[in-house]
């Protein structure tokens, strides 16, 4: 590892600890040039992943445009906002896992939206009726019996 202070690659690990629950490691290093200590954090790179949209265009998955949904369907509900990041989080671990280059959008929608039911009803609605683009009153009332049944 090169030192940001003198550019000399002759450094070492002083402390190695986990951190990001466990998603990265944290690296304590030190120079043995000029002895200047910096921190470093390593994280396992990623497959980079690719969303099919409706109309067939692709995009880089980006984790914020789930987090703007979430956050919105979730607005003035009493959801944490811990709760919101333990649902996206794990939204992300499912995508992940699936080890696919590609992932079409609705496979997304349906992973939060099968998440949200289980937080919170409201949530859930105000989601689907997004995601689903309810036309009228009517598929609105049919999504809403569907929870009701349950």
């Amino acid at each position: 590892m090169k030192c940001p202070f003198c550019g000399k690659d002759n450094t070492r690990v002083i402390d190695s600890r986990p951190a990001d629950e466990n998603n990265s490691i944290r690296r304590r290093r030190q120079c043995d040039e000029c002895l200047r200590r910096f921190t470093t954090y390593e994280k396992v790179e990623t497959i980079p992943l690719v969303v099919i949209k409706k109309d067939n265009n692709r995009e880089p998955y980006d984790r914020s445009k789930i987090e703007a949904g979430v956050f919105r369907s979730c607005h003035k509900r009493p959801i944490s906002v811990d709760q919101m990041t333990k649902l996206i989080d794990e939204v992300e671990t499912q995508i992940f896992n699936r080890e696919d280059k590609e992932i079409p959008s609705h496979v997304i929608g349906e992973m939060v939206m099968n998440k949200l039911k289980e937080l919170d009803a409201v949530a859930y609605v105000r989601f689907a009726s997004v995601y689903r683009e309810f036309k009228d009153v009517s598929t609105f009332m049919d999504e809403l019996k569907k929870i009701l049944e349950n």
